[in-house]
């Protein structure tokens, strides 16, 4: 997927979202998706996004109720789940970002350059990852469920390499994470070795 990367020429892009804008309608029996104080648009047209468009599945997790009340991934600088969040960046991701996010097709996701400023809050980050944007970035809001994509967001997150500038430039982060955040390093890659076991991703308390 690439939050930043355009292809030239609308045909390219028209086609792209065709062959992956697959939405499929809510059926009775399917976890709702839980309340939401926010709107979430098309990162690119500005429409509104309809959430129940999401896999059925990671609709109603804490995570996924605290984000859409907040705006705020709660999985930022959780550890235990940034292995699973890689496991699905690496599967999900990797081909146009790279695996270590040093960019391929698409670009490097660690500095502080973003094509769509709504990426730096999570709102916006969501909103790219689930709905599309430009190019080749389709949507994935039919391939990850919604709290996947919060794993794959605090994934992108730790890789943040600055600089830092203020603490205005990283919204994403709460007061309180603020306190204990540092700046990705090259050698923290090894730390989290990639893992598919999805519930080891907790919250504290």
């Amino acid at each position: 997927m690439t939050f930043k990367y355009i292809l030239n020429g609308t045909l390219a892009a028209s086609l792209f979202a065709a062959a992956f804008a697959v939405s499929v309608p809510a059926h009775a029996g399917d976890t709702p998706v839980p309340p939401s104080a926010l709107k979430f648009t098309n990162t690119v047209s500005g429409d509104p996004l309809d959430l129940n468009d999401s896999l059925p599945d990671g609709r109603d997790t804490p995570a996924v109720k605290q984000f859409l009340q907040t705006g705020h991934n709660p999985y930022n600088l959780i550890e235990s789940c940034l292995p699973n969040g890689k496991s699905l960046w690496l599967s999900a991701c990797s081909g146009c970002h790279g695996g270590e996010m040093e960019g391929k097709v698409g670009p490097s996701l660690a500095d502080d350059y973003w094509t769509y400023e709504t990426n730096k809050t999570d709102q916006g980050l969501f909103s790219t990852i689930f709905g599309g944007a430009n190019g080749m970035m389709g949507p994935h809001n039919q391939d990850l469920t919604m709290d996947q994509i919060l794993r794959v967001m605090a994934w992108i997150r730790f890789h943040y390499e600055g600089p830092k500038h203020t603490d205005e430039d990283m919204p994403w982060l709460t007061d309180a994470q603020r306190k204990s955040f540092k700046l990705f390093k090259k050698e923290d890659e090894a730390k989290f070795p990639a893992s598919e076991d999805a519930k080891a991703c907790k919250l504290p308390g």
